[in-house]
């Protein structure tokens, strides 16, 4: 598919008020996307598993204009609580969309959004947020012509999603969602996350992600720069190519449920994206003290237990802890005895692997 088949044509109906709402997740990124070209399109392609608990839920209410077409008009409450200050970001996301969806203009807009986890956690609200709201357009879509189906309603709410968060794109669906063009990946696009179309391991469906937030501040760097560090980076080429070379070894692990060879993968990718930014220009370092001590904590476990629990990161500080289901019990005791202990007043938020968003 091209950009060209998710712009619509004549509508069938005329929708005079409504509303809807979805719910959708968070994800983690296991093999990672940094660097992106124009139009949220990815310099390399990335695999997720879709979370569970983590999610936004947002409702949007809309009313006809009388008169129509003129300029976005929208009111945005963020937990119960009126957020003019997250207007910009969702005016800009309209502007991207708006040859997609030019239908937003011609309503007036109640948007109300909460997340089920803290704000400012390092969980990637963006991503749940953006495909969550990107959902509730493509429902009001799917009010003016119902003649969607649904495939073509989830990819086209991916392709939305993304123009206002990468990462969002792979928040629609679950467990594993794969985005971004590879060679050895069939339906793969730039534009949309797709669902893992090989097998998947059973161990892999029920995997636990305990999220350890070292530090809840405001990200150091916003993702939109660490992005654009790629640009020019000494680096860059030789990590796109790590990243379709990592894609094409998962397919086995995931296959297989090669556990052993899985962590290889994960925590490399980890240190690899924090590598990249500790030698752009300029550098930063996102990593605190007290995920380096976790990390080290993880690896001396698995070392002495042979209990298969790794680690990944995302552009920030907090470490997602990743482990089989069967293992939980073991992990959470030993998350609890000697982790706890670093992360920020001792919090830290279990979750699993997900089916992806839900209408409700």
């Amino acid at each position: 598919m091209c950009e060209q088949d998710f712009i619509p044509g004549e509508y069938e109906k005329s929708v005079p008020l409504g509303k809807v709402a979805w719910q959708s997740p968070s994800n983690i990124a296991l093999v990672k996307y940094w660097g992106k070209k124009k139009n949220q399109i990815p310099a390399n392609p990335s695999v997720s598993f879709t979370l569970k608990n983590c999610k936004t839920i947002t409702t949007l209410e809309f009313q006809e204009k009388e008169i129509k077409g003129e300029d976005y008009d929208f009111e945005l409450f963020f937990e119960g609580r009126k957020k003019d200050d997250f207007k910009p970001k969702i005016k800009k996301f309209f502007e991207r969309i708006e040859q997609y969806s030019p239908f937003l203009k011609d309503f007036k807009l109640l948007i109300q959004t909460k997340n089920t986890f803290p704000h400012s956690s390092g969980i990637a609200s963006s991503a749940s947020g953006m495909s969550a709201l990107a959902l509730c357009v493509m429902s009001l879509e799917k009010k003016l012509n119902p003649g969607l189906t649904e495939d073509f309603f989830l990819k086209k709410a991916s392709f939305l999603a993304r123009l206002g968060s990468g990462s969002a794109c792979r928040s629609i669906e679950g467990e594993l969602i794969e985005w971004g063009e590879h060679a050895s990946t069939a339906g793969s696009s730039d534009l949309f996350g797709i669902k893992y179309p090989y097998k998947l391991h059973e161990v892999f469906k029920t995997y636990q992600d305990t999220i350890l937030l070292v530090d809840k501040g405001q990200k150091q760097v916003s993702s939109t720069l660490g992005h654009n560090l790629m640009y020019g980076h000494p680096f860059a080429e030789a990590r796109f190519a790590q990243a379709h070379d990592n894609l094409d070894q998962l397919q086995a692990i995931f296959e297989m449920g090669n556990l052993p060879e899985f962590i290889k993968i994960v925590e490399s990718e980890a240190l690899t994206l924090h590598a990249m930014m500790m030698s752009s220009n300029p550098y930063f370092i996102l990593m605190k003290p007290n995920t380096l001590e976790i990390i080290n904590k993880i690896w001396e476990y698995r070392e002495t237990t042979g209990v298969p629990v790794c680690f990944t990161l995302d552009a920030g500080a907090n470490v997602h802890v990743l482990y089989p289901n069967e293992e939980k019990d073991k992990v959470l005791e030993f998350i609890k005895n000697e982790l706890v202990v670093y992360c920020e007043k001792g919090q830290y938020i279990c979750d699993l692997i997900g089916k992806g968003a839900e209408k409700l």
